[in-house]
């Protein structure tokens, strides 16, 4: 599918080889193309697509601030009738659920046949300054000081993202759901009973945990449907404030969540089968109290086991602690838990000072089988969400775009997130691989850093590359290294135009 507007000029004379050089000719943007094109099917029109298409792509070339009109001028409408976009977002005809879904079927494709499908889950806020945007409210500001709770206007999500591991033993995240989560306008005291009922009975539909329970189920019910799915296991790694009652209930079969545990948690062993002589009273559900987390870490006559865990490709070695099995009121007696300390790691603010240490961290399991490294793995993995939610923020701008309908304040985030979940994919099949493509070559002052995955930014840098190389006169990217220094002096200095666009830092 063409992606009208984002080529500006032909293509210049065709520039002699390196000798015995091989490269792939694939890159990011034919691999983004392939990815719109398994999306096709759940468009109503094909130039609804199209458009979707031009869009999404914009969307991560955008040089200035995300806007609708800041895609339009990326893709070269800035002179044509701009309802039509606008109406795309307005009138509901982006099919989010079906272009996620094409995402996950594509992390699918990704993993081993036996390996689970790990999930880090999270929300997170897109600040607004608008008095009159659906769906925007007062939130507790999370980067306010620990003494102060400040609160700004925002707008709340609720994503997923699914660790995919690469070669080096890193991993990328790929959101494969994003859902704008609102809670409902509190009636005045002026109000009349029924309406403050109805109000408390939306809040209630409204909190996080529900949401992310309900979409762990449709999750779920979506691996069962692909070839082979239904014997993949959904492993759900989430923070503190999804370790409740409301999602460890309504946990599906074949899916377990790994999530942080308060310190004092009041924790069971099973209890002891039941005599076989007839006893008064109901039998006991649960045993004896089971020591806390925070006294389990604390019992010197539990030893501590070092295990070495990979975090962006880099070893590490912690401690850990562990117990199993052990029962959870708030769980109830349908899950029977491990529980994981994870003791404080040490560190210095710098060259010999002061041996400093973090908090540590107290883990439960639903499965009580599960290997304790891969435990660890997938919690240390959920760390890549947040990621995820700082570069969509600050490289594509998720949260920018001005409008003001009920739709497109879902929609238009919802395209951003899901164009950025393709780039990630897209870098997973040409990036990640062994066999790369005529990729742009790195600066001077990060040419000789070794990374385990290609960063986002030089990411979309190489799409910008592939999609504008030719209108900026390249024919392949060897000439960036091999340019000699300009001139600093006013009267002859000559800004380089290929370097400023394709360098460019969002």
């Amino acid at each position: 599918m063409e992606c009208r507007g984002q080529e500006l000029a032909g293509p210049p004379p065709p520039a002699p080889a390196r000798s015995g050089s091989k490269k792939n000719s694939a890159g990011i943007l034919s691999s983004f193309q392939q990815l719109w094109e398994e999306c096709l099917p759940a468009f109503s029109q094909q130039r609804t697509a199209e458009r979707a298409q031009a869009l999404s792509l914009s969307s991560l070339l955008c040089l200035g601030r995300h806007t609708v009109t800041g895609l339009l001028t990326t893709c070269g409408q800035e002179f044509q009738d701009w309802s039509a976009p606008y109406r795309l977002f307005s009138q509901d005809r982006l099919p989010i659920r079906e272009i996620f879904s094409v995402v996950r079927r594509g992390v699918l494709a990704e993993l081993p046949p036996q390996a689970p499908f790990v999930v880090a889950i999270d929300d997170s806020l897109l600040r607004k300054t608008g008095l009159r945007i659906p769906g925007v409210g007062w939130r507790r500001d999370p980067l306010g000081p620990h003494f102060q709770t400040n609160f700004v206007r925002a707008q709340r999500v609720l994503q997923f993202s699914a660790a995919v591991p690469l070669s080096d033993r890193a991993y990328r995240m790929v959101p494969v759901s994003f859902l704008h989560a609102p809670t409902p306008a509190k009636p005045s005291r002026k109000a009349s009973p029924e309406q403050h009922q109805q109000y408390r009975q939306a809040a209630r539909q409204a909190r996080l945990p529900l949401l992310a329970a309900q979409q762990i189920a449709a999750l779920r019910q979506a691996l069962d449907a692909e070839p082979n799915g239904a014997q993949r296991q959904l492993q759900c790694v989430v923070d503190g404030g999804y370790t409740n009652e409301t999602i460890l209930k309504k946990l599906p079969v074949r899916t377990t969540l790994i999530g942080r545990l308060r310190k004092d948690a009041k924790l069971y062993f099973p209890s002891a089968p039941p005599p076989t002589a007839p006893s008064r009273g109901r039998p006991r559900r649960y045993g004896a109290p089971a020591p806390t987390p925070e006294q389990l870490r604390t019992d010197e006559s539990v030893p501590w086991t070092s295990m070495e865990v990979s975090v962006s490709g880099a070893p590490h070695q912690i401690r850990i602690k562990c117990l199993r099995p052990v029962l959870w009121r708030t769980a109830g007696l349908d899950h029977t838990l491990q529980l994981v300390v994870i003791a404080p790691l040490s560190y210095r603010l710098r060259q010999g000072s002061k041996l400093l240490y973090r908090q540590p961290a107290f883990l439960i399991c639903t499965d009580p089988e599960l290997d304790r490294r891969a435990l660890v793995q997938g919690f240390v993995q959920r760390w890549g969400i947040e990621v995820n939610f700082r570069e969509e923020k600050t490289l594509l701008g998720v949260g920018q775009a001005q409008v003001r309908h009920p739709d497109s304040v879902e929609s238009v985030p919802a395209l951003q997130v899901a164009s950025y979940a393709m780039l990630q994919l897209a870098c997973l099949r040409t990036l990640d691989g062994p066999d790369k493509p005529d990729l742009l070559p790195p600066p001077k002052w990060a040419a000789e850093e070794v990374r385990p995955r290609f960063s986002t930014q030089r990411a979309i840098n190489q799409l910008r590359a592939e999609v504008w190389g030719r209108a900026l006169g390249l024919a392949n990217f060897f000439g960036f290294a091999n340019r000699g220094t300009p001139t600093t002096k006013p009267e002859k200095f000559a800004p380089d135009l290929s370097s400023a666009v394709l360098y460019a830092i969002n």
